[in-house]
C-alpha cells in the first residue's frame, strides 16, 4: 500500500488512531523552522492557480493546492466535508511551500477548508483567512459539471443602450406624433445632444443597429470583446423592456422599407398610429431588420467580438401581439385583451374585474403566466433558442429580473433549468447572465445561470468605497467611504456566495441603465433628475476618483463591463438621466484613451485576467492588492485620500522576489495619467510607494 492509499485508509473514522500517528510521523519528517507561524504567507483560492481543472466535470480528478511559508508547516490537511486529507508538499521554494492533494472523480459538490499544523498548533484557512478557531463558515466550494464559455471568462464587455448610442440610419427614426404611448405622444428628439427629460420612455434619439455597425472600429480600437445590447425587439418605448414581438428586431432599430401601406379606417382606435402599425408589423420591414442584426453579429464575429441580447421574459408589453391592447394585430390572431377565446388568453394573469396583472402593477408590463401555461412556457424556450442559433447566432442572453419569472421559487428554478438546457442545446457556447440583487447562490450551481450582473460583489462595494454614494445616487454613507474593513469583508463574503465559475464571468459594472453614472457619484452628492435637474449631475465630479475606480475595474477578477459613454465622460443621475446620448465629437478624449490603455493592459497581462486576488492594504483609503499567477505578478494601489501618503507594501506575499524589481505600467493622478515606464526596487520583500492624492498605480514584476 503506497503512502496516499495508506493515508486514505487511516483517515476513516474507525482508524483515527492511525491517522494521528501518521500526522506525528509527517511532523518529524519535515524540519520545523524557528520563526513564528506566518499567516500572511498562507494562500489558496478557487482559481486555476490553486485548483485544476478550474471547471471540473464529474469524471475529472481535481488537484487542490495551498501555499504556506517555507518550512512553516509540519503537516497540511484538506478538510473536505467531514474528511481530512493529508496534503503532499510538492514545492519547497525560497519563500513558499506548496502543498497538494488530488480528489477523485465524483458527481458530488464539496465544501472544503485547510488545516495547517505547526508546532503542535492547528491553524485553519478559509476564504476569511487564517484563524486558530475551527471555522464555521467561509468554506471554499467545489462544483462539478458547471462549465461557462471560455470566451466570456474575464472578457471586456460593453453595454449599449441602443437608442442613445449612434444614429446610423435617420430613415428609421420614430417620428414625433407617430403614436401615443401611456397617454403620451411620442417625440423624435432632433438635438442629439439634448438631455433626457421625465417621460424619457417616449423620447427617441434615433440610435440603431446601423449606428453600432458604423462604430465597430471605435469599439474594436477600444478593446471591447463582448457587446451587450439592451432590448432590440419590437417595442413602443425607447428602453424596449415592454416587448411587442419577441421574434423580430424593431424596424426603428433596423430597417424601414414599407411605410403607410396598411389603411386604418378613420375613427378606428389608434387611427393616428397607422404609420407605427405599418412600420412594426410589415413583414418586409421585420425581415430586413432581422437581416441587419445578422449582419451586425457577423461583423462582430469577424472582429473577434461576441454579442449578447437582453431577454425580458418576466413580462411583455401591452402592445404585444399576445395581448394586443392597442389592436395593432387585430387582423391577425385575436389578442387576449379583447377576446377570452384568444389562444393567448392563458399567457396572462387575469383579475376578477377582467383586467390583467402588471409587473409591479405597471400597465405597460403585463406579467407573463408561464407558471400556469405550458404553451407559453415552451414558446419562451423556443425564443431563447432561436436567437442563439443560425442564422442569428447571438452569443447569449442577459436575463431581466430573472428571479421573478414565476410566483414560486420552485417554478423559477425549474424554468431556468429548462431554459439553460434549451439554450445550451442550441448553442453550447452561449452565455447566460442574470440581473439579480441579493444572494444568487441557489441559481449558480451549474444548472441555471452562468453568472450575474455583479451588484453585490462589485458595483455596490466599489461605489461605497470610492464615493460614499449609493449606486442610485439616492443615499450618502460617509462612514463607508475609504472604509477598507467594510470593503474587503463585503467582497470576501459576497464573492464567497458565487462559485468560481460564476465569478469568472460576473459582469463587473460601475454604471448601467438602471443606476446613476459613476462619474456623477464622484461628486459626493445625492440627487434625481426630477428634483435636482440634469446640470447638478455634472457639477463637482472628480475624474481622478473615477480613474481610480476604472483602474480597479480593469484589474479585477470577472468581466469588466463598460456602460456606453462612461469612457467618454458621460454623467447622469439614475434612470432616465443615465441614458444620455453618447457625445460623439464631444468625448473626453483623455478618458477614452485611459480606458483604451487599461483595457489593453488587461488583455496583455495574464495575471490581470486569470490571476488570483490578494489584499495587501491595511490603512483606510489605501486600496492595495495583487493579481498573480505562476507566469506573472501584478500590484495595484489606489490612494483615495485627499492627501499624499507613503505606503510600504508586502509584495513578497504575491510571490515577488525579495530583492527584485517592479515596472510601472500606468500611473493616474489628480489631473492626468502616465504610462512612462519606470523601475522600482523591492527591498526585503517590501516596496515603498509615494502616492499623491486620488492616485493609482499598476505595476508588474520584471
Amino acid at each position: 500500500m503506497n503512502f496516499l492509499a495508506y493515508y486514505n485508509w487511516c483517515r476513516d473514522g474507525e482508524n483515527m488512531d492511525y491517522y494521528l500517528d501518521l500526522v506525528q510521523s509527517v511532523k518529524k519528517k519535515y524540519r520545523l523552522c524557528k520563526e513564528a507561524f506566518l499567516p500572511q504567507a498562507v494562500f489558496s483560492d478557487e482559481s486555476e492557480n490553486f485548483r485544476k481543472p478550474a471547471e471540473p466535470s464529474a469524471e475529472d480528478f481535481v488537484e487542490i493546492s495551498i501555499l504556506t511559508g517555507r518550512n512553516n508547516a509540519s503537516a497540511v490537511c484538506l478538510c473536505v466535508d467531514d474528511k481530512r486529507l493529508l496534503m503532499e508538499r510538492v514545492e519547497n521554494g525560497r519563500v513558499f511551500d506548496r502543498y497538494r492533494v488530488v480528489l477523485p472523480p465524483t458527481e458530488e459538490a464539496a465544501n472544503y477548508f485547510f488545516q495547517i499544523i505547526y508546532n503542535e498548533t492547528s491553524y485553519y484557512y478559509t476564504r476569511n483567512g487564517v484563524s486558530q478557531e475551527f471555522p464555521m463558515d467561509g468554506y471554499f466550494r467545489l462544483l462539478r459539471n458547471f462549465q461557462t464559455p471560455a470566451w466570456a471568462r474575464g472578457a471586456v464587455m460593453y453595454q449599449i443602450f441602443v437608442d442613445r448610442f449612434c444614429n446610423g440610419d435617420p430613415s428609421n427614426d420614430v417620428k414625433t406624433g407617430e403614436y401615443n404611448y401611456l397617454e403620451n405622444q411620442v417625440q423624435g428628439v432632433k438635438d442629439w445632444y439634448a438631455q433626457p427629460e421625465d417621460g424619457d420612455f417616449c423620447h427617441f434619439y434615433g440610435g440603431d443597429l446601423q449606428g453600432i455597425l458604423q462604430k465597430m472600429d471605435y469599439l474594436q480600437n477600444l478593446g471591447v470583446e463582448v457587446l451587450y445590447l439592451n432590448p432590440i425587439f419590437v417595442s413602443p418605448s425607447s428602453h424596449k423592456y415592454d416587448i411587442q414581438d419577441y421574434d423580430h428586431v424593431d424596424p426603428h432599430f433596423g430597417v424601414i422599407v414599407e411605410d403607410y401601406d396598411k389603411v386604418v379606417e378613420p375613427g378606428e382606435k389608434n387611427s393616428q398610429a397607422k404609420a407605427y402599425i405599418t412600420r412594426t408589423t410589415s413583414e418586409r420591414n421585420l425581415m430586413e431588420s432581422d437581416a441587419l442584426f445578422i449582419r451586425l453579429v457577423e461583423e462582430a464575429h469577424k472582429r473577434g467580438m461576441r454579442v449578447i441580447l437582453d431577454g425580458v421574459f418576466n413580462h411583455c408589453g401591452a402592445f404585444h401581439k399576445w395581448l394586443d391592447r392597442e389592436e395593432i394585430y387585430k387582423y391577425q390572431k385575436k389578442g387576449a385583451y379583447y377576446c377570452k377565446q384568444s389562444p393567448y388568453y392563458d399567457y396572462f394573469y387575469w383579475k376578477e374585474d377582467g383586467s390583467y396583472e402588471g409587473w409591479w402593477d405597471y400597465p405597460n408590463h403585463p406579467k407573463l403566466n408561464m407558471e400556469n401555461c405550458s404553451a407559453l412556457y415552451w414558446e419562451i424556450m423556443r425564443i431563447g433558442q432561436k436567437w442563439v442559433s443560425p442564422p442569428y447566432n447571438a452569443d447569449g442572453w442577459r436575463l431581466d429580473v430573472a428571479a421573478d419569472v414565476g410566483k414560486s421559487e420552485e417554478f423559477n428554478h425549474k424554468f431556468w433549468h429548462d431554459f439553460r438546457s434549451a439554450v445550451k442545446k442550441a448553442n453550447p457556447e452561449a452565455l447566460i447572465l442574470a440581473e439579480h440583487y441579493g444572494d444568487a447562490e441557489a441559481w449558480l450551481r451549474g444548472d441555471q445561470w452562468d453568472g450575474v450582473m455583479n451588484y453585490d460583489a462589485f458595483m455596490e462595494p466599489v461605489s461605497w468605497y470610492f464615493t460614499g454614494i449609493s449606486k442610485h445616487s439616492t443615499e450618502s454613507r460617509p462612514d463607508l467611504k475609504n472604509n477598507n474593513a467594510v470593503f474587503w469583508d463585503t467582497i470576501r463574503y459576497q464573492m464567497g456566495r458565487m462559485p468560481a465559475q460564476a465569478a469568472g464571468v460576473a459582469m463587473n459594472e460601475l454604471s448601467n441603465h438602471d443606476h446613476s453614472r459613476f462619474l456623477t457619484r464622484t461628486n459626493g452628492r445625492t440627487g434625481r433628475l426630477h428634483t435636482d435637474g440634469a446640470q447638478a449631475a455634472n457639477r463637482g465630479v472628480n475624474k481622478a476618483v473615477f480613474r481610480e475606480a476604472v483602474l480597479l475595474q480593469m484589474t479585477w477578477p470577472g468581466a469588466p463591463t463598460v456602460y456606453y459613454g462612461d469612457e467618454a465622460g458621460v454623467t447622469g443621475w439614475t434612470d432616465p438621466d443615465n441614458r444620455r446620448p453618447f457625445p460623439w465629437n464631444r468625448e473626453d478624449d483623455e478618458l477614452v484613451q485611459y480606458h483604451k490603455i487599461l483595457i489593453g493592459l488587461r488583455k496583455a497581462h495574464i495575471a490581470l485576467r486569470k490571476g488570483s486576488l490578494k489584499a495587501l492594504d491595511t490603512e483606510n483609503g489605501i486600496l492595495a492588492y495583487g493579481r498573480f499567477c505562476e507566469e506573472e505578478r501584478c500590484l495595484i494601489v489606489c490612494n483615495n485620500r485627499e492627501e499624499a501618503v507613503q505606503v510600504s507594501l508586502p509584495v513578497w506575499q504575491i510571490g515577488v522576489q525579495s530583492y527584485g524589481k517592479m515596472e510601472v505600467l500606468l500611473k493616474t493622478k489628480e489631473m492626468d495619467f502616465f504610462t512612462e515606464k519606470e523601475l522600482l526596487s523591492v527591498e526585503n520583500g517590501m516596496i515603498q510607494l509615494e502616492m499623491p492624492p486620488h492616485s493609482g498605480i499598476l505595476m508588474k514584476e520584471v
